[in-house]
């Protein structure tokens, strides 16, 4: 069974690497194996990150792109590519949330979150599509979707259509890249303590959420590592791709 979620001899690149989630997520990638390549905007956000991978006895290096600026992740998957001998993992985890209201939303803070989290994404995923297609080894993309993505939440108008894009493009890819041999999957988390959340959750927000998640909790980002380390595993998701897996404590399975 261990063999089955096996890790080893792959890279994974988190894209985002120095976020709560993506800083789980890549320790469950090590420890299963897999060697990071942590991507973050600033080389000073990527100690911590470090630091968590070597404390487990894993492997990692970073690299600097800011997602908005497509020239720089194309030098940071150069650079990988030069580090390692494949890539075969790849997760995008970068996301900007805002609570503006639509009849108050400015294009430009519009742009800027669609910036981060649709058309960064799609950048990110086209450059190392095309990584893992010269490669012809296959690969499995992750992108991180949200609960709001499908109804939206109130509150985060652009969030949530910036979301429901990235669900969009997850299952168009996974179309578009099987030939390939390259799968293509969402997770939808429900509330984890990511900053981007903290910054909009007031008491009354929090009440809300508790009395439409079932196990009236929120989640730990730990509780992330399992379904991610199933979609990376090419022998236990070898048949999961363009799904939208939930991990959402029951978030979605509610109404009223």
């Amino acid at each position: 069974m261990s063999d089955l979620f096996s890790l080893k001899g792959k890279t994974a690149v988190i894209m985002g690497g120095n976020s709560t989630l993506a800083r789980a997520i890549a320790e469950g990638f090590a420890e299963h194996g897999a060697k990071i390549a942590s991507v973050v905007m600033k080389m000073e956000y990527a100690a911590d990150t470090e630091e968590q991978i070597r404390r487990i006895g894993g492997e990692i290096k970073s690299f600097v792109a800011d997602v908005t600026d497509i020239p720089s992740i194309q030098r940071a998957a150069d650079e990988i590519e030069e580090w390692t001998d494949s890539i075969d993992i790849l997760l995008y985890a970068p996301g900007v949330n805002s609570s503006t209201p639509f009849l108050e939303l400015e294009m430009e803070e519009w742009d800027k979150i669609m910036a981060v989290n649709l058309r960064g994404l799609v950048a990110t995923n086209q450059i190392f599509a095309k990584k893992m297609i010269k490669q012809g080894t296959g690969g499995s993309i992750i992108n991180i979707s949200s609960v709001s993505s499908g109804p939206p939440l109130s509150k985060v108008f652009t969030y949530s259509a910036s979301k429901a894009g990235t669900n969009n493009v997850t299952q168009y890819l996974a179309r578009e890249l099987a030939p390939y041999n390259i799968r293509v999957n969402a997770i939808i988390p429900g509330f984890f303590p990511a900053e981007q959340n903290r910054k909009i959750l007031s008491e009354e927000r929090i009440a809300d959420i508790m009395r439409h998640t079932p196990v009236k909790r929120f989640g730990d980002p730990n509780e992330l590592k399992g379904v991610c380390i199933w979609l990376a595993s090419e022998k236990a998701s070898s048949y999961v791709t363009g799904s939208l897996v939930r991990v959402d404590g029951g978030f979605g399975a509610m109404t009223i």
